[in-house]
């Protein structure tokens, strides 16, 4: 980057919220440790009021990827650095939890899953890989991509977004920023304003909090809208570990009355899987029975009983 790009960057940076400096911080390393992390806190106690404000949006958003996957498309999230790992965090927890294959929900990050161990410098600047990412998992117009990033800026995401666009995609950016310099236009802009970070320019901070709680909104939102739970028990989730295991039987346990021999054994003639149990159960019939009724209520435990 020559001097005068420089000078432009940090013409920009001066001007998102992010990248100020914070007055009410300014004075955090000369606390005592209890100081620091009220600070910290304090700042962190702002941010799902911000989010509040953004609600309407997120919902849509929940809406569009509930459609997507209904459909058969995906839903692909993109960003780099901490923004990037969010989105990688969030399609990773979504088959332990809701059931989904884990090919349905995405996470892409600038510079590959490497990066969510050890940054690589400048990786977000790269919009051809942006490109080449969603190239090597067959982008298609069936699926939703949601950019993630803190700035308004990031080239990587904002190149994925744009390239997703192109390709007839439904799309979304989620900034932490006042949007004022955006030169794209997604179907769908989440703005969370978190304002200075306690630490000047860390967004990792209160920019994370933030995209996290609306990542965590989004799916478990979509996930609801595609009958994966039964009120707000998890009727989909896929054991894979002892703790899920025992939550498997333990939801059989208290939504039908029965002790846990009698889950263990429902379980397993049901194939693991938590849904078919309860259906067995209610209706007194056999696996194949139940696993034909939910494919007639197209998944819906409400549509059955």
């Amino acid at each position: 980057m020559n001097s005068d790009a420089r000078k432009d960057l940090i013409d920009i940076l001066s001007r998102l919220g992010t990248e100020q400096v914070n007055p009410d911080t300014v004075e955090i390393d000369t606390l005592p440790p209890l100081e620091i992390v009220r600070k910290i806190n304090n700042e962190d106690k702002k941010v799902a009021q911000v989010v509040e404000k953004t609600l309407p949006q997120i919902a849509v958003a929940a809406e569009t990827a509930a459609a997507a996957l209904k459909n058969g498309g995906r839903i692909i999230y993109i960003g780099a650095g901490t923004s990037g790992r969010l989105g990688v965090l969030d399609a990773a927890e979504c088959p332990p939890t809701f059931g989904t294959d884990p090919s349905q929900v995405v996470g892409l990050i600038s510079g590959g899953y490497d990066t969510l161990l050890l940054s690589i410098e400048g990786a977000e600047d790269h919009t051809d890989w942006a490109v080449e990412d969603l190239d090597r998992i067959r982008l298609d117009k069936s699926d939703f991509v949601i950019g993630i990033a803190a700035s308004v800026r990031t080239p990587y995401t904002l190149a994925g977004v744009e390239y997703a666009i192109s390709q007839g995609c439904r799309t979304a950016l989620i900034v932490c920023n006042k949007t004022d310099i955006l030169k794209i236009k997604p179907d769908i802009l989440i703005e969370l304003p978190v304002g200075a970070e306690a630490i000047t320019g860390s967004t990792r901070m209160k920019s994370g909090t933030a995209q996290k709680m609306t990542l965590n909104m989004i799916t478990t939102a979509a996930m609801i809208l595609l009958g994966k739970t039964y009120g707000n028990l998890m009727v989909d989730l896929k054991a894979r570990s002892e703790k899920l295991e025992s939550r498997s039987r333990k939801i059989l346990m208290d939504f039908l009355g029965i002790d846990y021999d009698e889950a263990d054994r429902l379980l397993k003639e049901a194939g693991d899987s938590v849904k078919t149990a309860i259906v067995m159960k209610k209706l007194s019939v056999s696996r194949d029975e139940a696993e034909e009724k939910l494919i007639e209520a197209d998944g819906f435990l409400k549509r059955i009983f």
